[in-house]
């Protein structure tokens, strides 16, 4: 199936219900809130169809949210797509045995986990998060999700700053980003 619901007037629609904040978190970032399109519900449930309607055809076994943003719509997604959900995480907050990786950061690195038996080998996996920007947190759920034997199907985001050009360590994925800005 085909996003073919996707109108201009849409994703304007959907633009109007983020909350611009400038200066946060640090001076000269403008940061894009999307709690205020959360709490409108309608625009949630807009943001939900037109974030699956693209991932439909690829059946997804699994749908990865990350911690924290990707919880809010993976299950739902996973809902709509009839596909199990598996939660990413942060270190030492899932309970039973992981596997993790780690990522850099700007000055630093991070590291995700997953139960190991979260996902089995040959499971199609759609990874979902709230955001895509410097693309290191979402190219180390891919990682993540094959050093588990899973496939990756895609990736789908509410939105994308493509000014910081994420897509770029995500070579070879199918990504979908719904509310794109470029500054």
């Amino acid at each position: 199936m085909s996003n073919d619901t996707t109108t201009p007037e849409r994703i304007e629609g959907l633009k109007k219900l983020i909350r611009q904040v400038p200066d946060f978190p640090k001076p000269g970032i403008l940061f894009y809130d999307i709690t205020t399109l959360l709490k409108d519900a309608q625009g949630l449930e807009t943001l939900l169809n037109e974030m699956t309607a693209p991932h439909r055809d690829a059946q997804p076994d699994l749908v990865v949210g990350i911690e924290a943003r990707g919880f809010v719509f993976g299950p739902a997604m996973a809902a709509r797509l009839s596909s199990g959900f598996i939660p990413v995480r942060k270190p030492k907050k899932l309970p039973a045995e992981t596997v993790s990786v780690t990522y850099a950061l700007e000055y630093g690195e991070d590291s995700i986990e997953a139960h190991k038996d979260a996902i089995q080998p040959g499971q199609r996996v759609l990874i979902v998060d709230d955001l895509l920007a410097t693309g290191g947190t979402a190219a180390a759920a891919c990682q993540l999700v094959e050093k588990l034997g899973g496939i990756v199907t895609g990736l789908s985001f509410a939105v994308e700053l493509n000014f910081l050009n994420g897509r770029a360590k995500l070579p070879g994925y199918k990504i979908h980003s719904l509310l794109q800005y470029d500054e």
